[in-house]
This record gives C-alpha cells, sequence and structure tokens, in this order.
C-alpha cells in the first residue's frame, strides 16, 4: 500500500519526499528535477509504541511504516503524453492514495511553472489531466460492454450504467470520487482503476508564518474542496525541511515552540496518509521486541496474524486480545490477565485498532 505524492513541477514535492523520508530526492529550483519516482518507506509516529516501549522495555521497537512515492511534475497535455505525463500517470496508477501538493505561498525567488500563484489553477491542471485520462479509461470500457449489454447480459447493463455515471460526471469536471455510489457499485468501481477515484489529501504548502493559522490560498483550496471527499493538511514544506536537519529531539521541539506547533507537520502527514490508505495498528508486546503491525480496516484476526506469518493465517486457532488502554492501566500483561482483562477471539473476530495480541496456531 502506498502514497503517491503530486503536483505540478516546483511546488515543493521533493522537498516534502526528504522530509518524510531519509531518501534525498534531488531537490532544486527548476522543473522536473524528480525523473524516476523516488520510494521512500516512512514510520509511522504513533505514542501507543512508545508507551508500550516504556512498559515492557524490549530488546528492540518495530514502528509501522508507509511507503510514499515523490512523482515527477505534471504539465498541461499530461493526459495525451506531454512531458512526463504518460510516465506520470503510469505512477499514480500504482499508487492506492494520492497526496496532492499545492503551492500555497509566494516567494519571488522560486520560479512557478505558469508565472504566478494560483493553488485553484494549479489543481483544476491536475484535475483536468487525471480526469481526461479516466475518461479515456471509461470510453474504452463502455465499447466493449455496450455490445454485451445489447444482448441482455444483466451484468453488462450495471456496469454500463455505472460507466454511464462517470462518464456524465468526468464530462462535467467531476472526479470519480465525487460520484455518489451505493455499495455495489463502490465495489464494481474499483475494478475500472480510475485515476480520480483514489482517495486524496491536499497538502497546502505556506511560508512559516502562515504555518499555524493558513492563509488567504488555503481558504480558497478549502473552499475549492469542500464538495470533494478529500483532506487538507496545512504544512510549512521548507520550514519543516529546516527541522528535519536539527539533530536532537530537544532542538527540534524548541524549534516548534518558536513558532507555535506542538508537533511536525510532517508527523500529522504521515498518519493522515495512513488513515487515507485505510490502514490500522495493532501490536505484538514482548520483551524481545514491541512492535507495530499493518492491516487494512476492518481485517479479521486470522488476517492479521498472517500479516506476520502465513503460518499464522493458515494454522490460526485462536488470538489473545488485550486492549491497548487496559495494557496500560494495568502496566503488565500478568496483571491484566490477573484482572481477567484478556479475551480469547476467534476466526471471526474483526481486530480494533490498537489492540494488543498473542496468535495460537497449528500447521
Amino acid at each position: 500500500m502506498k502514497a503517491g505524492i503530486v503536483g505540478l513541477p516546483n511546488v515543493g514535492k521533493s522537498t516534502l519526499f526528504n522530509c518524510l523520508s531519509n531518501a534525498k530526492a534531488q531537490s532544486a529550483n527548476f522543473p522536473f528535477c524528480t525523473i524516476e519516482p523516488n520510494l521512500g518507506v516512512v514510520n509511522v509516529p504513533d505514542a501507543r509504541l512508545e508507551k508500550l516501549e516504556e512498559l515492557v522495555n524490549p530488546e528492540r521497537v518495530v514502528p509501522a511504516t508507509v511507503e510514499i512515492v515523490d512523482i515527477a511534475g505534471l504539465v498541461r497535455g499530461a493526459s495525451k503524453g506531454e512531458g512526463l505525463g504518460n510516465q506520470f500517470l503510469g505512477n499514480i496508477r500504482e499508487c492506492n492514495a494520492i497526496i496532492h501538493v499545492l503551492r500555497c505561498f509566494d516567494n519571488d525567488n522560486i520560479v512557478h511553472v505558469d508565472g504566478s500563484v494560483n493553488p485553484i489553477r494549479d489543481k483544476e491542471t491536475i484535475d483536468i489531466e487525471l480526469q481526461l485520462k479516466d475518461l479515456e479509461t471509461v470510453e474504452k470500457r463502455l465499447e466493449k460492454v455496450n455490445r454485451s449489454a445489447k444482448s441482455g447480459d444483466k451484468e453488462a447493463i450495471k456496469e454500463q450504467e455505472l460507466l454511464n455515471k462517470f462518464k456524465t460526471s468526468l464530462e462535467s469536471g467531476i472526479s470519480a470520487r465525487a460520484v455518489d455510489l451505493n455499495e455495489d457499485e463502490m465495489e464494481f468501481m474499483k475494478s475500472f482503476q480510475l485515476l480520480t477515484s483514489k482517495p486524496i489529501l491536499y497538502v497546502c504548502n505556506v511560508d512559516e508564518a502562515s504555518a499555524k493559522t493558513g492563509n488567504k490560498y488555503v481558504e480558497q483550496v478549502k473552499e475549492a474542496v469542500k464538495d470533494e471527499n478529500a483532506e487538507i493538511i496545512v504544512l510549512a514544506v521548507a520550514t519543516e525541511a529546516d527541522i528535519a536537519e536539527l539533530e536532537s529531539y530537544e532542538e527540534r521541539q524548541m524549534f516548534l515552540e518558536d513558532i507555535g506547533l506542538d508537533e511536525a507537520g510532517v508527523a500529522k502527514l504521515i498518519r493522515a496518509a495512513y488513515k487515507l490508505l485505510n490502514l490500522q495498528t495493532y501490536f505484538t508486546a514482548g520483551v524481545k521486541e514491541v512492535r507495530a503491525w499493518t492491516i487494512p480496516i476492518g481485517s479479521t484476526a486470522p488476517q492479521a496474524a498472517g500479516v506476520i506469518h502465513t503460518d499464522f493465517e493458515k494454522g490460526f486457532i485462536r488470538a489473545e486480545v488485550i486492549s491497548y488502554t487496559d495494557y496500560v492501566n494495568y502496566g503488565t500483561e500478568f496483571k491484566v490477565k490477573e484482572a481477567g482483562k484478556m479475551r480469547v477471539e476467534g476466526k471471526e473476530y474483526i481486530v480494533k485498532d490498537g489492540d494488543v495480541m498473542h496468535f495460537r496456531f497449528n500447521v
């Protein structure tokens, strides 16, 4: 599961990527400084993991991670192959969610590809290219489906109706994610692999003075996306880069306090990307290792066990489950058991975010 960072050239994508991961993508004041997509595996900040480490004192701690891809900047005409269009669109298709960076700051020293700062125009530029590509996908699929629908194939008729719904919305400049669908249609849509159906998070890249409160550009973005199923985060990317360069935790905290923030914006962004990908965390806690495991929301206990090893899922017998709150309240696994707060769950159990688990299996 990975999220792709997209945006016009020179809006701060690679600088943001550098903040998010220790991979150093080239960051420079000219378009297309990122040609191949850079992939970073980023630790997900989680105070619960730190608390479990404090209680258990394990030999090692392993956080949850999320994959972030820095994708080359897009220009008008990308849907027809202009610039790095085909590559850009292909890279987005491989991602499960989109982090769209919008320039929301004035700085005469940083060139804007369109000559002026206008985040709504920038957003629309990318939206239009993705919508055009999706329209092409929908029309090609309709050509095939129409023949089957004419013969009375019920499944083909359902697909035809849904494709026509998307065709109408895309032609009106409305992305697939904003189309009102029922549960069956949502499931059907997945097979279409539409670029504009992917969940999206808008990052308003602001100057340092606007990091806490936002600015006029941020307000414009909020108004523009209010009808979309999307989230917005305000981030001073250049400032975050400066914070990331500081050696000690104490120095970073002092810097954050000076600009009125309680934590680094990239930490909030990573957690937001994790949520955007429909992921959650469960924990295993022992003296050898305290570890956060990543699973899709709605996973059953055997599916969660399978993330550790496929044999755990195949031979699943039961899961011993402690809620994170109970673990913290009682302080040790022994005291939790003593208080009768450890639950035994079977194959149907839906894992909750923060569960501390042991699996019993037999292969």
